[in-house]
């Protein structure tokens, strides 16, 4: 029985992967056993024979599966075995698991392609597909592909290769269906049937003017329960939510959840329709926002193919190691200063962990719930103060509330009533710092236009360890020797 929090679906999408892995495992297996015996003359035959049969058993499984779950097994395997796999995946699905695929990964399977293979892969393609994958493809693929596109095509793709990365450019798509505002519902509906088929998650259709100015939005349910004599003007909704090509793209996407969008139209600066937004391209903006994110608090510089080589994988993760370490020995040199303290009074060596370990904590709670109010533009210079004032409030609270429970816990241990108040006092402290530091260190990478997410965990503690060390050292040092 599946366990509570798997879905159906992944666990077909585990079975998937294990019924690859035991083919590509049965096919070596069977190399080494033939290879292992003694060859007779049709000993190359009998090895073609077996390889063929598994490679056609591998092949028909990985016919029958959609992109995204073929991108699910490719990254799930280890290079060798990947790119095996990679090499049996029909032609026709290459673009796609290629869009699917982890940024890594997908480094991985283009450079073991050729230029031809490259180029069968993205003509299939879409012009904002394309646009996706723009910054992966070599120089000689990107050129020939803009050669084979014709003029709207390729004005399309260079316009959307002109923005940012993170723009509501970079997820739009320009399948669409616009109408004009002076014909009947009726007519709509003739031209409909005769399209025979509508873009992906149409909800809408789009009105503009002879200038291709946005008008309005006509939504399929009007269409479908009004009159069919009635105007497009008379029935259609003129206060759409529309974004601009350079808008940020999650802001787009929290305009999505806010109104519970499945399309939103995107606009030049004169208000000229250049094509829309869907909610699965939200959905994927978010979670790769939410990825980085993770990646980015973890101290990891980019995503990691997860069986990338050693020195990539070092070359990633080093940097804030380095750092760590840097601070690491930062805290040892507070320790240091307060050795003559320690020797006389042993118990603080036990007890000074637990300063720094609730300290950080504390650091870590306040900054990820400011670090997620920055990403969703909740703070303002208007209300940054009281947010502030009440961090800074819960932390006071916090510290003479668990400080006076350590301290009671230190005294009786020790019998000290002297050590349980500098253990109280140290406690508050270290809270009171690390909430401020929680608040500081993402207000002020924000202010820097630099991500509030890279890198605070790593400064948070080192901050928080070396703070709650010099408190609780220095106050011993005071109140104690």
């Amino acid at each position: 029985m599946a366990n509570s929090h798997h879905t159906p679906t992944e666990d077909i999408l585990k079975q998937h992967l294990a019924d690859v892995v035991a083919l590509l495992e049965k096919q070596k297996l069977e190399e080494t056993v033939v290879r292992q015996q003694e060859k007779p003359r049709n000993s190359p035959l009998i090895e073609s024979l077996l390889l063929q049969r598994h490679r056609a058993a591998l092949k028909a499984k990985l016919d029958q599966l959609h992109a995204a779950d073929i991108a699910y097994i490719l990254e799930a395997l280890p290079l060798e075995k990947r790119l095996a796999v990679w090499n049996m995946v029909k032609s026709e699905a290459d673009g796609q698991v290629l869009l699917d695929v982890s940024d890594a990964v997908r480094e991985t399977l283009i450079s073991d392609m050729d230029t031809d293979e490259l180029l069968s892969a993205t003509e299939q393609l879409e012009t904002d597909e394309i646009a996706y994958l723009a910054h992966d493809l070599p120089e000689e693929v990107m050129h020939e592909l803009l050669e084979s596109l014709n003029d709207q095509s390729r004005a399309r793709l260079e316009s959307l290769l002109s923005h940012e990365e993170n723009s509501v450019a970079a997820l739009m798509d320009f399948n669409m269906v616009t109408i004009r505002d002076d014909i009947t519902l009726g007519v709509v509906l003739r031209y409909l049937r005769r399209r025979g088929n509508l873009p992906e998650h149409t909800d809408k259709l789009f009105v503009v003017d002879h200038q291709n100015i946005l008008q309005g939005a006509l939504s399929l349910k009007r269409l479908l329960v009004n009159q069919p004599d009635l105007l497009v003007s008379e029935i259609m909704s003129r206060d759409v939510i529309s974004f601009h090509l350079a808008d940020d793209a999650s802001d787009a996407a929290r305009a999505f959840e806010r109104y519970d969008l499945l399309t939103a139209p995107v606009v030049d600066e004169q208000g000229r329709l250049q094509g829309r937004v869907k909610v699965d391209a939200i959905l994927d903006h978010i979670r790769q926002q939410s990825s980085d994110e993770m990646l980015n608090q973890a101290g990891l510089l980019e995503e990691e193919d997860l069986f990338s080589s050693v020195w990539k994988s070092l070359r990633n993760r080093s940097f804030w190691l380095g750092i760590n370490l840097i601070t690491a020995f930062v805290s040892t040199r507070v320790i240091g200063l307060f050795e003559g303290t320690i020797e006389h009074i042993v118990a603080l060596a036990s007890l000074m962990p637990i300063v720094a370990g609730i300290g950080g904590n504390t650091g870590t709670q306040t900054s990820t719930l400011i670090i997620r109010s920055l990403a969703l533009d909740l703070i303002t210079p208007s209300n940054i103060r009281k947010l502030i004032l009440k961090e800074l409030g819960v932390a006071a609270f916090n510290g003479l509330l668990w400080g006076s429970l350590v301290g009671a816990v230190a005294f009786g241990i020790y019998q000290d009533k002297e050590l349980g108040m500098v253990m109280a006092a140290a406690m508050f402290c270290n809270l009171m710092v690390a909430a401020l530091m929680g608040l500081s260190i993402p207000l002020i990478r924000n202010h820097l236009n630099l991500d509030p997410a890279i890198g605070t965990s790593v400064l948070l503690t080192a901050i928080t360890d070396s703070m709650g060390f010099f408190i609780f050292l220095a106050l011993a040092t005071w109140f104690l020797m």
